[in-house]
């Protein structure tokens, strides 16, 4: 029996109440976003959403501001914490919206597209980043090719996401929240009548050309390189 990455019902549970209860209220404070293009996001269906990536804060508020619940992958390290913290990370991450995947071995980018793509076959929304990690400077980095391998063999539609201002409420490198204006904005679903399905690197650089377009960020044509 294959493995489904949606979310079990009490999980959903926390999802809705982190969203509208614990959380949201004090990001919406924070934050005072604001959200355009949302008649571009189906109401059900399998759907990718592609952005840029800013900040931590970039998944809270895609998370708060789109009204279908949003399923990224994480790193299985994250689950794996030892401890009472563990325990608690565990829960918390499962809780909004996070799947497992062993992002260390020979098959990481397998397993980590074979559950993407799980998710996409239940229905559901996967929420990536292409860059693939933080920005470190605010530019926009190359794309990794995933989302769009996916999208090619699958057929499901990709909506570029861009977010802005996240970098100022949730600064990288801090761990300080600090009041600010956050914009997110959903794109029309991206045309890749084009593209075979081998040409996935064509179509990455196509995502990433409209996500440069609308967040307005420099573009470097090399991979990002986490910050240490």
């Amino acid at each position: 029996m294959r493995r489904r990455h949606c979310l079990p019902e009490e999980f959903a549970v926390w999802y809705h109440l982190f969203k509208y209860v614990l959380v949201g209220p004090v990001l919406r404070l924070l934050g005072r976003p604001t959200v355009v293009g949302r008649e571009h996001l189906p109401a059900k269906g399998p759907v990718i959403l592609a952005g840029n990536h800013l900040a931590v804060a970039d998944s809270f508020y895609l998370c708060l501001m789109v009204r279908r619940r949003i399923i990224f992958i994480a790193k299985s390290e994250y689950f794996t914490a030892p401890g009472i913290k563990g325990r608690m990370l565990r829960w918390f991450y499962s809780a909004t919206g996070q799947v497992p995947v062993d992002r260390s071995g020979g098959r990481a980018a397998a397993d980590a597209l074979e559950a993407a793509t799980a998710i996409l076959r239940d229905g559901g929304v996967w929420g990536i980043y292409p860059e693939g990690t933080r920005s470190p400077d605010g530019r926009l980095y190359r794309g990794k090719t995933g989302a769009m391998r996916v999208a090619l063999a699958t057929g499901v539609p990709v909506l570029p996401v861009v977010v802005k201002g996240t970098e100022t409420v949730n600064p990288p490198g801090s761990r300080c929240w600090r009041f600010g204006r956050v914009e997110v904005k959903i794109c029309p679903p991206l045309d890749l009548s084009a593209y075979r399905p081998d040409q996935f690197r064509a179509a990455t650089d196509h995502l990433m050309a409209v996500l440069r377009e609308e967040s307005g960020q420099e573009y470097v044509n090399t991979y990002a390189v986490r910050a240490a």
